[in-house]
């Protein structure tokens, strides 16, 4: 059995690479610098996984579809699924859209989460390339494109667009962040790490998280309107109204609250620890 990676070269897929290769596929991958071609992967592989950019995805699958046929499996890696799904429905493939939500820099796939949507493959296909993911540690969660790319615009979407804005804020203000480090609480800490590490990366790639998912706008509407609600109550100066803020949030969230303690305890462990 053979498996094919386009836009393999990088580090996402070298550790899908290692996956496959653990599961007894042959893989091959192709990049900007390589012999074989996305082309030749569609034509050769019983297995084709995308893995470009959100931008190029589409268009990349788009020039691939012809060359496919039934009995082999199509999927992609991209961070968004009902587009992605539906150009490569055109081809006559079994397909299965997949999104890793994690990023390039974990070295095995153990205890991270797999998003799987299948599209057009029976039972047994679905549940095979589950059991390659799940002999490896990960846990597979099976969904519709529609969903994903729903929950997707929170779960990243709006994670992501508070992270950069505080970052954004720091600027603003001209904070100097070493001078912060004398003030640091852990969660602080905590908090820039998380602004660190997403400015670290390529912009490009959460560009296309908030551009290009269609229900980011309104998950951001509400986060907007939140903030204005919010600031009203912190400029009130009326502790009766921000504990009413408060505490239906907090039962909103339910056993998530103690949950979180427990997590950012233990984060705050190791980080006073190392």
């Amino acid at each position: 059995m053979k498996a094919g990676i386009i836009g393999g070269t990088g580090k996402m897929g070298r550790l899908f690479t290692r996956v496959f290769e653990d599961a007894g596929y042959d893989v091959v991958v192709s990049g900007r610098k390589t012999a074989i071609t996305g082309a030749g992967i569609a034509k050769t592989c019983d297995i084709v996984i995308v893995s470009v950019p959100i931008r190029e995805t589409v268009r990349v699958i788009e020039e691939i579809a012809p060359l496919l046929n039934e009995g082999q499996l199509l999927c992609d890696f991209t961070s968004l699924k009902v587009k992605p799904v539906e150009a490569m429905l055109k081809s006559k493939a079994d397909v299965i859209g997949l999104h890793p939500m994690f990023g390039p820099t974990v070295k095995t796939i153990r205890n991270q989460t797999i998003i799987v949507c299948p599209a057009r493959a029976d039972r047994s296909r679905v549940e095979a390339l589950v059991k390659i993911f799940g002999k490896q540690g990960a846990v597979c969660t099976i969904t519709t494109p529609e969903e994903h790319d729903r929950t997707v615009a929170v779960v990243q979407g709006l994670t992501h667009f508070v992270t950069l804005c505080v970052a954004d804020t720091v600027r603003r203000l001209g904070v100097d962040l070493h001078k912060t480090e004398q003030f640091e609480s852990p969660v602080y800490q905590i908090e820039l790490s998380l602004v660190g590490r997403l400015l670290s990366q390529d912009p490009a790639l959460y560009a296309d998280i908030l551009q290009q998912n269609p229900h980011v706008p309104e998950v951001l509407r509400a986060c907007r309107s939140s903030a204005a609600d919010l600031s009203a109550i912190v400029e009130a100066k009326d502790p009766e109204q921000f504990r009413a803020f408060f505490e239906k949030n907090s039962r909103h969230l339910g056993t998530y609250c103690d949950e979180g303690q427990k997590t950012t305890d233990a984060l705050i462990e190791c980080m006073v620890n190392r």
